[in-house]
């Protein structure tokens, strides 16, 4: 890893007054974000060209302006807060992101061979680092905080809350598409008495899963979910349809239709999107999620046609705020650990990765969804448990 080289001396001075440098200004203070201001979401420029660099390249440029030490703001997370409340960002659409924008709508990022480049890129970045970050059982997911008073307590609400979701009972045979380190199986077995099956491909999720809970009837498998063709009482996928990628989304729901028996049920828990037609986020893609590509309600409901019947459709994304907040303190507190196998540049990367996810949940700018679908619908209807 490259630690920040940035002097003032590297570049010269742009236009004081350059229509672009305005826009921005003008951007910024529709968000009640100043340069240089006394608030703890001001823009505190180290470099007078971030300006530029990030109406030229949108979050790409932003992002890396940030990870190259070139600008800071004392609480990053209300400063994407305020900036992606106002919805102004979706009007910067730069050229030369052009190949990026038809790259996802054009061509199939996601394929078998494709899709393991995020497992290695980001899940098997170690498995020490998501446990000082993550809570006991190593849940990447949203937790849920109605009743939560800490990350712990957060996660543990949210998983129960999917058992009962799926209506979960002793002997049941669970699968889990993307099953992470195992924390929903391995809390479905010992709390509601199932037997299941996870698959994931991140090796070393897999590797750690099989070792930890080695004692559970859990078969841990690295396996694409596209290779899937076994029956299950209940399906559930927390976190995983955002790698899926839309020219798959179809593909997903036919693996999920024919691994679910006739009167299951399937659990779809994911991230998403405001709007149908718009391309993943450049900066996310390139250095935390290759390749990922965040569904809409609509792409979600046209991938499930004539497959299955939404029971039940709930969004608690504000609590994806929390959740992150709760990971970056953790990965903050942590740091010293991995400070020197990682380096500075690793650490404003994972910063900005965390804050600005968690002030764009805080803007309402992405959702958290779970559904629940039925193959022929629930008779007599489904009832979302209490939660």
């Amino acid at each position: 890893m490259h630690t920040n080289t940035f002097s003032p001396f590297n570049h010269p001075p742009p236009p004081k007054h350059s229509g672009v440098h305005d826009a921005a200004l003008k951007l910024l203070q529709q968000a009640s974000i100043d340069i240089n201001g006394p608030n703890p979401w001001d823009m505190q420029l180290h470099d007078p060209h971030v300006l530029e660099r990030a109406m030229a390249q949108a979050n790409l440029g932003l992002g890396e302006a940030y990870m190259d030490g070139d600008w800071d703001a004392e609480k990053l997370d209300e400063f994407f807060a305020r900036l992606l409340g106002t919805r102004l960002t979706d009007q910067i659409r730069p050229l030369r992101l052009l190949g990026h924008v038809l790259a996802a709508k054009l061509l199939n990022l996601q394929n078998v061979k494709r899709a393991k480049k995020v497992g290695e890129v980001h899940y098997d970045l170690g498995n020490d680092f998501y446990a000082q970050m993550l809570d006991s059982r190593m849940t990447y997911t949203c937790g849920y905080w109605e009743h939560a008073e800490n990350l712990e307590q957060a996660q543990e609400a949210k998983l129960d809350m999917v058992c009962r979701k799926l209506q979960l009972k002793p002997g049941m045979r669970l699968l889990d598409i993307g099953c992470g380190w195992g924390s929903l199986l391995s809390y479905a077995v010992e709390k509601y008495g199932v037997e299941g099956v996870g698959v994931s491909i991140s090796k070393e999720q897999i590797a750690l899963a099989q070792e930890r809970y080695a004692h559970l009837p859990i078969d841990f498998r690295l396996q694409d979910y596209r290779e899937l063709d076994e029956r299950f009482d209940a399906v559930a996928s927390l976190g995983m349809f955002e790698h899926v990628g839309r020219k798959n989304f179809r593909t997903y729901m036919e693996v999920a239709h024919r691994t679910l028996i006739p009167g299951g049920l399937f659990l779809l828990h994911t991230i998403g999107k405001n709007a149908r037609h718009s391309a993943p986020d450049p900066w996310i893609d390139k250095y935390i999620f290759p390749n990922g590509d965040l569904p809409s309600v609509g792409q979600i409901g046209d991938a499930a046609d004539n497959l299955f019947v939404v029971e039940d459709l709930h969004n608690f994304g504000a609590d994806y705020d929390k959740t992150l907040m709760a990971w970056y303190q953790n990965f903050d507190r942590a740091w010293p650990m991995f400070a020197e196998r990682l380096g500075e540049r690793f650490y404003r990367m994972w910063k900005y990765y965390l804050l600005s996810c968690a002030g764009a949940f805080r803007a309402r700018d992405i959702q958290l969804w779970q559904w629940v679908l039925s193959r022929e619908g629930v008779k007599g209807g489904y009832r979302r448990p209490v939660v």
